[in-house]
């Protein structure tokens, strides 16, 4: 699967279960094992495992592959490993504290999310409210 249709596969699937905050970088230029990282918030634990299996089913479907899922046990933290996409999956106090977007927002990809109807720059919020 290429990776714009793979990126889109990965956003819906965490439109589906209603992740909040979806950010998207490009990390073509920071890491030779992946071209994507996708960073979307749950609200608990339950919630963060569904966005996961959400993912995980939804790449499937489409004939991607899903390499591995890390963090199902505490729901906090999950990571989705889709080869050239890397989905972390966070409650808002650790994505606050770990402030991941510092690590790979460097080169923010323009995605078109559900919730916003438009073009939204990954690494800045809609002011536009």
């Amino acid at each position: 699967m290429d990776l714009t249709k793979l990126q889109r596969v990965v956003i819906d699937a965490l439109e589906d279960v209603k992740a909040q905050d979806i950010r998207v970088y490009d990390t073509t230029k920071l890491s030779e094992l992946f071209d994507r990282v996708i960073i979307a918030t749950g609200t608990s634990n339950r919630q963060t495992r569904s966005l996961a299996m959400s993912v995980k089913e939804a790449v499937n479907a489409k004939g991607g592959e899903v390499i591995s899922v890390e963090g199902l046990e505490t729901g906090e933290w999950v990571l989705v490993d889709c080869g050239d996409i890397v989905v972390h999956i966070l409650q808002p106090a650790l994505r606050a504290y770990y402030q991941l977007e510092g690590m790979w927002g460097a080169k923010p990809v323009r995605v078109k999310l559900a919730a916003d109807k438009g073009l939204v720059k990954a690494s800045e919020p809609d002011d536009e409210e």
